[in-house]
């Protein structure tokens, strides 16, 4: 069976990755300045639109440390590499603020004495053979175009591009596993008059240097499909928190509850209960269990214990070997309550801005706990391998 698949990404400079980056800075800042027992009481719920030279920060945030919000948004702005041409003024951006206190109804729920989920929902994690990082291809090879379109351009080998950006790969697939790249699409934010050269020198050094050995003569690439792009950012687009959650996971090949990750501290189990999910998946298809496996859980407002838990492996799971052996191991194996998966994941620590850009998963970095594979053992010896 040949299908055809395909993912995109975005860069930091698209509007909407703008703003989960200033919701997580926020969240970041928070974590780093409250010690102790403040950080454990802090809560936060950030979100972030923009539009044009307007910038605003509205949410729900319980902290004893009070954020600088306008500082924090100038810095990301800038750090992006944004000005008044290619989109949006650091220095001169209005920055609105509408934030209040958590909500005492659900701060009860999420007290250190009784540390219930945040919130009602659903999360799924997913993990697959098709690459090393355990993730599906078409994202991952997003993700890198996405990450090298601001490499060329910070580094000045390509210094006439701007901030936003968009990337796309389809994947060829015979018998579920990915065997070619049939087309990418670039959308990148340019200076005028580089409309005619951007198609070559994205192709030189951006399109080959990433697709590697998937780079053919028969791959298909669309450089701006509308012939130009020069105006870009908030001027061009509104960006909202939260908008890019399919980018922000598995490309659409594993399934999503909805909730976005960015802005929201730990207690949220849509977000540390999405980690936790992708936690136990990876390591199920890395202890050999299965060959892709999508994990599921699901969480009542208050509540520690999950109303939900499940296990697909889409029937690639080991000869001998059922999803419901495997969900009872899993069981046996991980935490469930949020108070657990926060100790277990380390979560309380400023490390979110950088997750919220290029992806949560599938990244080798020390601060991204629930990329281990640290359980496999386990896992292993329950299964009698």
């Amino acid at each position: 069976m040949v299908r055809t698949y395909a993912s995109e990404s975005v860069t930091e400079g698209h509007p909407d990755k703008i703003c989960d980056q200033i919701s997580d800075a926020v969240l970041d800042d928070v974590l780093a300045h409250n010690q102790g027992e403040a950080r454990h009481r802090a809560r936060v719920a950030c979100e972030v639109a923009v539009k044009g030279q307007e910038v605003f920060v509205f949410g729900e945030i319980t902290s004893e440390y009070q954020p600088d919000y306008e500082a924090i948004v100038r810095c990301i702005l800038r750090e992006i590499g944004y000005d008044r041409e290619s989109g949006i003024d650091p220095n001169t951006c209005q920055v609105h603020l509408c934030v209040t206190q958590q909500s005492p109804e659900i701060a009860r729920g999420t007290s250190e004495e009784h540390l219930g989920a945040g919130d009602q929902g659903m999360m799924f994690g997913y993990a697959t053979t098709e690459t090393p990082e355990l993730m599906p291809l078409p994202i991952m090879l997003a993700h890198r175009l996405a990450r090298r379109l601001a490499q060329v351009r910070k580094d000045h080998i390509l210094p006439y591009l701007r901030p936003d950006g968009k990337t796309q790969v389809t994947v060829e697939y015979q018998d579920d596993r990915p065997v070619r790249v049939r087309k990418v699409v670039i959308a990148q934010q340019h200076q005028p008059g580089h409309e005619e050269q951007l198609p070559a020198d994205l192709l030189e050094h951006v399109i080959k240097t990433v697709l590697g050995e998937y780079y053919s003569e028969e791959v298909r690439c669309t450089v701006n499909g509308t012939g130009a792009f020069v105006l870009g950012g908030p001027m061009a687009d509104a960006g909202l928190t939260g908008r890019k959650i399919i980018v922000d996971t598995y490309g659409g090949l594993g399934r999503h509850g909805g909730g976005a990750f960015s802005g929201k501290d730990p207690t949220k189990v849509d977000r540390s209960a999405n980690y936790l999910c992708r936690y136990v998946a990876k390591n199920i298809v890395a202890a050999g269990l299965a060959e892709r496996c999508e994990f599921h859980l699901a969480y009542c407002i208050g509540r520690p214990d999950p109303e939900a838990i499940g296990v697909n492996t889409f029937g690639t799971a080991r000869r001998g070997i059922t999803d419901e052996q495997i969900e009872e191991w899993v069981r046996k194996v991980f935490p469930f309550h949020p108070a657990d998966i926060i100790r277990e994941l380390d979560l309380r620590r400023p490390i979110y801005r950088k997750t919220a850009v290029y992806g949560h998963f599938g990244r080798e970095d020390p601060d991204f706990t629930w990329e281990r594979t640290d359980r496999v053992a386990a896992l292993r010896e329950l299964a009698g391998l």
